[in-house]
């Protein structure tokens, strides 16, 4: 219990912290602050999906369905934080393009990637035994992620994009006020661990869900 108090204590003082104490990117202005939400939303979402595809190739390797679970339960989380970062997103590009979506290349790239993992919820939902699910969700997901870093990382530098590139420098490296750079971190940390709080709970769920099942 008290872990939970100080999880949101933790998020409260870093969104308090974004708002109120650390500056502005001068060419976002305001919009900086949706960084606090959008940037470790976007990571968690990776992790998501990653922690899927580990969970997932485990399951194939030692057929226990505790590792289905995990994978389940991380694919769902990812996609949800996966729309949290594509909503911040939007939010942003309506203040400074002018418009929710522009097809932006980022914005195109976690489009698609949401789709990949809504179809693999779709195959969970379509396929019946826990072993069969499991085991054709795992190929999946275990094939789907080789998707990902290339969706994430590769494509939105190959193409031209307007996404903002201000909080970096020329050589990728950080060049924003180390007070941003805190906040930021700060944020994907309690975002991280907001993340495995609510695996767990959906792992509990999901496993309650098929022992009222078989019974």
């Amino acid at each position: 219990m008290i872990w939970r108090i100080v999880l949101f204590l933790w998020l409260a003082a870093g969104m308090i912290a974004g708002f109120l104490w650390a500056p502005v990117v001068p060419v976002l202005g305001a919009t900086t602050r949706v960084f606090y939400f959008h940037f470790p939303a976007a990571l968690v979402t990776t992790l998501g999906f990653g922690w899927s595809m580990v969970h997932s190739a485990l399951y194939l390797v030692r057929r226990d369905l505790r590792h289905d679970d995990q994978a389940a339960g991380a694919a769902e989380l990812g996609l949800l934080f996966c729309v949290v970062a594509t909503i911040s997103g939007s939010m942003w590009a309506r203040a400074m393009w002018g418009a929710y979506w522009n097809w932006d290349p980022r914005e195109t790239s976690i489009f698609f990637l949401f789709l990949i993992y809504a179809a693999y919820l779709a195959l969970r939902a379509a396929v019946d035994g826990d072993e069969r699910r499991a085991r054709l969700a795992a190929v999946y997901s275990c094939v789907a992620f080789v998707a990902v870093p290339f969706l994430i990382f590769v494509v939105p530098r190959i193409y031209f994009s307007l996404h903002p590139d201000p909080l970096f420098g020329t050589r990728g490296k950080p060049d924003i006020d180390p007070r941003i750079m805190l906040v930021a971190t700060w944020m994907f940390a309690g975002v991280t661990a907001l993340f495995f709080w609510l695996l767990s709970l959906r792992v509990r769920l999901g496993r309650i869900e098929r022992a009222r099942h078989d019974a």
